[in-house]
């Protein structure tokens, strides 16, 4: 593999604004999660099927799990997105593209990391929701919706990289 060349990129307000929105939202999932945590039963929904019915139950403290893992997901992504030059990319990466391409990816990154953070606190929303009587599961538009907010831009990111090479 040919050296890739090792760029520091300074964050555009878009890139800011990615960073502001997923690290809020993530103190605001636990704050929510932590607030509703002692009004909750003993036992929980803790897996749920692909129609959006509760299918797994366990004790109320399996619902920290959700923002504990948002955490170590945004934490372990916010690391890997200072090297830009080590990810995978479906074009080569030359002097000329280098900027453009690690641009795109850390966007990338920094969407997927709000993404996890609003997919993991509807699960906890719906949780709680469920186990209050105010819903029957996650519902039919969940599974679609989190499909749609992972593949769609994932798709939209990829063709930008192949343009972004030819530049």
């Amino acid at each position: 593999m040919n050296e890739r060349p090792k760029i520091k990129l300074e964050l555009t307000a878009t890139d800011k604004g990615f960073e502001i929105l997923g690290w809020s939202s993530l103190v605001a999932f636990w704050v929510f999660t932590i607030t509703h945590y002692k009004h909750l039963p003993d036992t929980i929904p803790i897996h749920w099927n692909g129609s959006g019915q509760a299918d797994g139950f366990g004790g109320k403290g399996n619902i920290l799990i959700l923002p504990f893992v948002a955490t170590i997901l945004s934490i372990g992504l916010t690391i890997l997105n200072k090297f830009p030059h080590l990810f995978n990319y479906p074009t080569k990466i030359t002097e000329e593209n280098a900027a453009r391409q690690y641009i795109n990816a850390t966007r990338l990154i920094r969407y997927t990391k709000v993404i996890i953070v609003f997919i993991f606190g509807m699960i906890a929303l719906q949780t709680i929701k469920y186990v209050n009587g105010q819903t029957s599961g996650l519902g039919l538009w969940f599974f679609p919706l989190t499909l749609g907010l992972i593949f769609i831009p994932l798709t939209y990111f990829v063709i930008r990289s192949f343009r972004a090479t030819t530049k």
